[in-house]
């Protein structure tokens, strides 16, 4: 079995110079092998947080649309709903 191979793309950007400087002494200080694996880790982990806030946020606002639409326009009770209210009844009422 052959390992699998991941594409690689390549990612370019052009900054100041101190800039650099600057990102490369935090990259040092913060135990990062070089430049770039301090700007992929530290990038990937807002990615992270910024996909997970808005993917709450854009749950958050579809089961607020579900629930004010249950609300406000309820459909009526099916034959098994029915039925399950007739047990209940039944079973409470002995």
């Amino acid at each position: 079995m052959r390992p699998v191979v991941k594409e690689q793309a390549r990612f370019d950007a052009r900054l100041p110079a101190d800039q650099k400087h600057f990102f490369e002494r935090a990259a040092y200080l913060g135990g990062y092998r070089n430049l770039t694996d301090f700007v992929i880790l530290t990038v990937q982990e807002k990615a992270k947080q910024i996909i997970k806030e808005k993917e709450q946020i854009i749950a958050s606002e579809r089961d607020s649309q579900i629930f004010f639409d249950a609300i406000t326009k309820p459909t009526k009770p099916s034959k098994t709903l029915k039925k399950a209210l007739d047990d209940y009844n039944a079973y409470t009422s002995e």
